[in-house]
């Protein structure tokens, strides 16, 4: 019984086990499915509240274009001026490409130089006549009278500046005595006024004493005489001072007005013998001005025909290289000029910059100018930016890219180092990229 009863228990017992396993397994799924639920949910509102970070694209800071190398100024094409006509030749060639030349040096000569020369020197000639003529007609035809006329008005000079340089000595001797009197007559009356003073200071001495009765009345008063009489004698001395002051201001007054009158007589008889001459030589005013306007027409002759000689020597306007030489001794000046010069010790890159980009560029901003040509890259800053926009001229060797673009110049000014560098890749076609930091 008690076994069966064993039995019956343990088997519930297994029984109820079973169930409580199954029903904890349930109960922990249950719970975390509920816990992956809400976590579930508490993600998917943190990914709706979180904002999603931009991705920023990155910044342009060069532009890059097409350009070319040239030298300072450019290239010149130096040809003959056109006043010497068409059909210049080249009589001598007096430069070689590569040669560097300066400002003024002569690169060729033009075969019409020896007619040129001619024509000057005539024209000089002519100067020359028309000079002798105006003298000429200045001189009048009555030589012998003319001559003893102005002998005469030279006469009347010299007199005039005799008498005037005695007169003057006139008036300095006058003037020496006068200061010489004057000053003997200041002395006078210093010497005086110094002896009023003791006079003066001995009487007050000497009336303290009389006034004390230790002088008698015939010295006290010999003491007040003599300070009269030296008072009366400064008087005098200053009388005569006025007098020797009053004699010598007109005496000199005097001699100037003779100075004056011998001036103004002279003047007036050289006035008059100059008319005299004028009146011997018969010149008429208006046969010298015809004259001068020879003289002054064959200078202007001279001058243009020294002009056209100076045009002969065809001279360089600037320092530079000869880079081409189009037309050689012997030949007849060409289209394109005698040689073509440019300033090689100072290079420069001409950058196409698109219409769309050229707002990015400023003055200053380095520039890096590379090509297949060159050895290392070259430097540079951006010296100006051109003013019109144009079509572009240096093509991409790349199909697709557009030849029509429309671009603005930028003038890049290369450092020393590149534009030596530079110097002998004048148009070499280069890749410049310009720094906008």
């Amino acid at each position: 019984m008690v076994r069966d009863v064993a039995d019956q228990g343990s088997v519930f017992f297994k029984r109820n086990s079973r169930q409580l396993i199954i029903l904890a397994t349930t109960a922990g799924l249950a719970i975390a499915g509920v816990k992956g639920y809400i976590s579930w949910q508490s993600q998917a509102q943190e990914s709706s509240t979180t904002p999603i970070p931009q991705v920023s694209a990155p910044q342009i800071r060069t532009v890059t274009a097409l350009g070319r190398l040239e030298p300072k100024g450019k290239v010149i094409k130096l040809s003959a001026p056109s006043s010497s006509g068409q059909g210049s030749r080249v009589e001598q060639l007096l430069v070689k490409e590569g040669d560097r030349v300066k400002p003024g040096q002569v690169i060729a000569i033009l075969d019409n130089r020896d007619r040129l020369e001619a024509a000057y020197q005539e024209a000089q000639e002519a100067v020359n006549v028309a000079q002798v003529n105006l003298q000429k007609v200045r001189e009048g035809a009555k030589i012998g009278e003319i001559e003893a006329q102005k002998a005469e008005i030279a006469r009347v000079q010299a007199q005039t500046t005799g008498d005037g340089r005695e007169q003057q000595e006139t008036i300095a001797r006058l003037e020496a005595q006068w200061q010489g009197e004057k000053s003997a007559q200041q002395a006078t009356i210093k010497r005086l006024e110094a002896e009023l003073k003791n006079a003066q200071s001995e009487w007050e001495r000497y009336q303290k004493l009389y006034a004390d009765g230790a002088i008698s009345q015939s010295l006290f008063d010999s003491k007040r005489l003599s300070v009269d009489t030296i008072t009366q004698q400064l008087s005098e001395a200053q009388a005569n001072l006025q007098r020797i002051d009053s004699t010598g201001s007109r005496q000199i007054s005097e001699a100037k007005t003779a100075l004056s009158r011998i001036n103004a007589t002279g003047s007036k008889q050289v006035s008059a013998a100059a008319a005299t001459l004028n009146k011997i030589a018969e010149v008429r005013p208006i046969d010298v001005q015809a004259a001068k306007v020879e003289v002054n027409r064959a200078l202007a002759a001279a001058k243009q025909a020294k002009a056209n000689l100076d045009q002969v020597y065809v001279r360089s306007p600037q320092d530079g290289v000869i880079f081409d030489i189009y037309t050689r001794a012997g030949e007849v000046v060409s289209n394109d000029g005698i040689v073509e010069i440019g300033q090689t010790n100072q290079m420069y890159a001409v950058v196409e910059v698109y219409q769309s980009d050229v707002s990015k560029v400023r003055t200053r901003q380095k520039v890096d100018i590379s090509s297949n040509s060159l050895p290392s890259k070259l430097q540079g800053t951006v010296d100006w930016v051109g003013w019109k926009v144009q079509r572009q001229n240096i093509i991409n060797s790349d199909p697709s890219e557009n030849i029509d673009s429309r671009v603005v110049e930028v003038h890049v000014q290369l450092d020393q180092p590149s534009s030596q560098k530079a110097a002998k890749f004048t148009n070499l076609q280069i890749k410049a990229v310009i720094n906008m930091d």
